[in-house]
């Protein structure tokens, strides 16, 4: 028996990994997936795994991460979504898949993927109808077969239960982690070039998707008027959410896409770090604010709740007077920022991508036994 209880496996056995993900932009699912691919290097590196093997399937052009115990192959015709239902399924043959986001080939049976939220069934006005269609077809038919189903909080597999009808003895939960932000140093270059290096400023990563709600935090800042902090917008934003704070304009500074290190600049240096999401799966976001000792306000997502606990100050994300009250309290109190901070960097410990690859080695043994 291995050290999660999972039958040993002889003889040695093959998980295809699908790696469709290293052609995509960098965003919370992308970040995961690379993240744990390189701990589970590590870790089968390490000799740990019971004999199992995993290789890595990628289309031709991306470029391939820098792997010690895990075998890389490009091929096929075809990119992106194209390359998955079909290139994909053909490598693979009767092999085990395994994936780290929440697609695959709609007609391979034997496979797990990892279903992050249900996002698109609880907030469908983001997204286009013909990609709701699709993710219903493909994930109904996928988790259906499938032996497991994995996901990244409790929150997640209850939604998935709810949504898609997969039975909970078939669900296994992972975790995320912060420590990419560890590896790097903080470019502080970033403070100088936007005049951040002497008044504090609440920091919030925006995005245009409406999910994410940057229009509560727009809203809280005009309704503190003169007494707003200033308000550091990374990410992309619909222009539109920044109108109602148009009397203050200079209490919003948007700065665009941010590296890592410098996003770990603005985090360490910031008052506190504002997450308003209406819908989260899990939220790194926070996490990687907590682990930089910055202060997080979040908003009542049960997600976000699992993850922060008690390290963080929260507010409906429907009451922007909420947040514009707690913006104003943590401002105010140099010892609740201190308190919060120390709160999260305690509250980060309990988080990392190795602890979320040993899982995920375990998922993997354990779904091989199934099939």
């Amino acid at each position: 028996m291995s050290q999660h209880g999972i039958a040993y496996l002889s003889p040695r056995q093959t998980v295809f990994i699908n790696g469709r993900f290293l052609g995509q932009r960098v965003t919370g699912i992308q970040r995961y997936a690379r993240e744990v691919l390189a701990e589970l290097d590590s870790l089968l590196a390490h000799g740990e795994g019971d004999g199992l093997s995993c290789r890595l399937l990628a289309p031709k052009g991306v470029d391939l991460p820098e792997l010690r115990a895990i075998p890389a192959e490009q091929f096929g015709y075809f990119r992106g979504h194209l390359w998955e239902q079909f290139d994909l399924p053909w490598r693979v043959g009767r092999g085990f898949l395994f994936s780290f986001g929440a697609t695959g080939p709609v007609l391979k049976r034997r496979q797990s993927i990892t279903v992050h939220d249900t996002s698109v069934r609880r907030i469908p006005e983001s997204f286009g109808w013909r990609f709701r269609l699709w993710h219903e077809v493909l994930l109904r038919s996928i988790t259906r077969r499938s032996p497991l189903t994995i996901t990244v909080s409790r929150f997640s597999a209850e939604e998935i239960a709810q949504c898609f009808g997969v039975a909970e003895d078939r669900l296994r939960i992972a975790t995320e982690g912060w420590q990419h932000l560890s590896r790097i140093e903080a470019d502080d270059a970033v403070l100088d070039h936007y005049g951040l290096g002497t008044d504090p400023y609440a920091l919030a990563v925006s995005s245009p998707t409406p999910n994410k709600n940057f229009a509560t935090i727009a809203e809280a800042i005009r309704l503190l008027g003169d007494a707003a902090p200033p308000c550091v917008a990374a990410g992309m934003a619909d222009p539109g959410v920044f109108r109602s704070a148009a009397a203050h304009p200079e209490a919003i500074k948007r700065v665009g896409y941010v590296s890592d290190a410098a996003l770990k600049a603005l985090y360490r240096k910031a008052g506190c770090f504002i997450f308003p999401s209406f819908y989260e799966g899990f939220g790194i976001p926070p996490l990687e604010a907590m682990a930089c000792g910055c202060p997080v306000l979040a908003s009542t997502a049960p997600a976000v709740r699992e993850v922060c606990g008690e390290a963080a100050l929260y507010f409906d994300p429907k009451r922007p007077d909420q947040l514009a009250g707690q913006i104003r309290a943590v401002f105010a109190d140099a010892g609740l920022r201190q308190r919060l901070s120390m709160a999260g960097l305690a509250r980060a410990k309990r988080y990392s991508w190795k602890e979320s690859a040993r899982l995920n080695l375990a998922f993997m043994q354990e779904a091989l036994c199934k099939t």
